[in-house]
């Protein structure tokens, strides 16, 4: 395991490769403070793009890719701007994740070039706290000019993975030009000492974070201001007690 300050020696010096710095870069925290630690800035970094998918087809996974993305919008400040070609988000549960209808833009495209190009038109905007685009395919071209979008406004792009058949799901593991990839599994829920359903649980999988480690953690699902939760056994785990959080260089 690298030192803190090696590694962000190493940030560093990645970053002024690409012609970026890190300084004065702002980020948006979890609020977990073993995900954090993990982000180059302390959270999610602002003005870039990341990528959210599920752990697999199923669609309990995708809603559960798609409330994660729904918590971070909700934790950025302004409207934002879920561009979809399939209108089945299903806006209460998004709005238990923290979002709440009045702060989202709708908009209905036909195929996912055409949400691609909604998505740059929103992050250029600059008015826009978050834009989500829901895409089966996302290029390095695309994702390219989707990043420089979101770095000159500020505004986060989340890039919400769905797949319609199996031969489109290995698309996902190719190289884009976003900040962060994730991951998201249902877990079973938390157990409750009386009958009824407990908080939702996922595994979250950083698979891939521009000049940092991958990781993975098990999580308590957005509550109604966005934020996901350390489940309370873990709490006061050791980390390598427990199995459940893993780092290799992204």
């Amino acid at each position: 395991m690298r030192s803190q300050p090696a590694l962000q020696s190493l940030r560093d010096q990645i970053e002024r490769i690409e012609g970026r710095s890190t300084r004065g870069r702002t980020a948006l925290p979890f609020g977990v403070a073993a995900m954090d630690s993990r982000l180059p800035g302390g959270g999610l970094a602002l003005g870039a793009l990341h990528e959210v998918g599920g752990g697999g087809q199923g669609a309990m996974d995708g809603a559960a890719a798609a409330l994660f993305s729904a918590g971070v919008a909700a934790r950025t400040r302004g409207k934002v701007l879920w561009c979809m070609t399939q209108c089945d988000l299903f806006a209460p549960s998004v709005a238990q994740a923290g979002l709440l209808p009045d702060r989202v833009i709708y908009v209905e495209a036909t195929d996912d070039k055409t949400v691609l190009a909604c998505m740059e038109e929103g992050l250029r905007h600059g008015g826009l706290g978050s834009v989500v685009g829901e895409v089966t395919r996302l290029s390095m071209t695309a994702s390219r000019r989707l990043q420089l979008a979101a770095e000159g406004t500020g505004s986060i792009g989340i890039a919400l993975r769905r797949w319609r058949r199996e031969t489109d799901v290995s698309d996902f593991g190719q190289p884009t030009a976003a900040m962060t990839r994730w991951r998201v599994s249902v877990l079973p829920s938390t157990a409750l000492p009386v009958a009824g359903v407990g908080r939702h649980r996922w595994l979250v999988e950083l698979i891939r974070v521009r000049a940092g480690e991958s990781a993975d953690f098990e999580l308590e699902a957005c509550d109604d201001t966005g934020r996901l939760g350390l489940p309370a056994e873990l709490v006061d785990r050791p980390v390598s007690a427990g199995g459940w959080r893993r780092g290799t260089f992204a």
